[in-house]
């Protein structure tokens, strides 16, 4: 669901951008004063997890694939504030390290991915949990969240084509739902999946009130959680599903494909390595350099998130 350069107009582009700076400024403030300084380092570990995630693309009906977006379960683990600052982060490393979303279109991509997927799908989380109490609700509300999530960023997305004159929305918004309605399947039951085993594995990270700063150990946790990312990265994202995601099956279907272009060259476009012949070693390697470049990233701006006076504690917990 990244809008490549060319598909949207200036004042689109101006308005997502205005808004989604609002929201991802107003989303550090509140991870800042919210989350324990204990918990700031899964920052790192869900970013590089959601972005070789997000490399693993599934097949769905019709030709088309899909991938995770995670705001949910981002959202459901560390709150919503947590599930904007990771996906953005993840979205700018994509898009300057490798091209993927365009640099104009950014605003708009973390306006629909980190500020609706994340925050929309957590609302909707909150609610089924305080419907049906306990695991069982926490695990349905991701699956159910994750799914509307999907939907939920598809429609922004498709509201945002029609207001730049791509297409009117009666169409892109049948299109852009349709599709993501079963792409948002495959969000749903992956996200539910990820959260039930680390409920079962490390029930004190899902826990509402969480463990206290003895209880958490998150030096061994964070670790291990970056190697499953960087095995994700290179040996399975080179054999993802190689057919077109579901916002490009639809501009290929309504004839405005032709409209995305590059602004700036990425370094590693297409997750091409320069000089390697091997697309999966390519695939493989740039994976890993993205999920590193995520991580650290996202560690960066955790230190920078912990309030002075709590570094040191933070640092003895982990």
């Amino acid at each position: 669901m990244h809008i490549p350069d060319g598909f949207l107009d200036p004042k689109t582009m101006a308005a997502t951008g205005a808004l989604s700076a609002a929201g991802v400024a107003l989303a550090v403030r509140r991870v800042r004063q919210e989350l324990p300084a204990r918990r700031m380092p899964l920052l790192g570990l869900s970013a590089a997890f959601l972005f070789t995630a997000q490399m693993v693309n599934f097949p769905v009906a019709g030709g088309t694939s899909g991938h995770l977006l995670g705001g949910v379960l981002v959202a459901a683990l560390l709150g919503p504030a947590a599930g904007v600052v990771v996906l953005t982060a993840v979205l700018l490393v994509q898009c300057f390290l490798f091209g993927d979303g365009g640099v104009t279109a950014l605003g708009a991509n973390v306006f629909n991915m980190a500020l609706v997927g994340a925050v929309g799908g957590w609302a909707i989380y909150w609610t089924v949990n305080r419907c049906v109490p306990g695991l069982r609700g926490r695990v349905a509300g991701v699956a159910f969240a994750g799914w509307c999530s999907a939907v939920l960023a598809s429609v922004a997305c498709a509201g945002q084509l029609a207001w730049s004159g791509v297409a009117p929305w009666s169409v892109t918004v049948t299109a852009m739902a349709g599709v993501h309605m079963l792409i948002g399947l495959g969000e749903g039951l992956i996200s539910a999946l990820v959260f039930l085993v680390i409920a079962r594995a490390r029930p004190e990270l899902v826990t509402e009130s969480g463990a206290s700063a003895g209880q958490l150990r998150l030096g061994g946790v964070v670790g291990l959680g970056l190697v499953v990312s960087l095995g994700l990265a290179v040996f399975v994202a080179p054999f993802a599903c190689p057919w077109p995601d579901g916002l490009e099956t639809v501009a290929a279907r309504l004839g405005f494909e032709h409209r995305g272009g590059a602004v700036l060259s990425a370094p590693l476009a297409n997750y091409a390595i320069p000089g390697c012949k091997s697309p999966v070693v390519a695939t493989a390697v740039a994976g890993a350099v993205g999920a590193l470049v995520v991580f650290g990233l996202a560690l960066l701006l955790s230190r920078v998130l912990v309030p002075k006076g709590q570094e040191a504690s933070t640092t003895q917990q982990v």
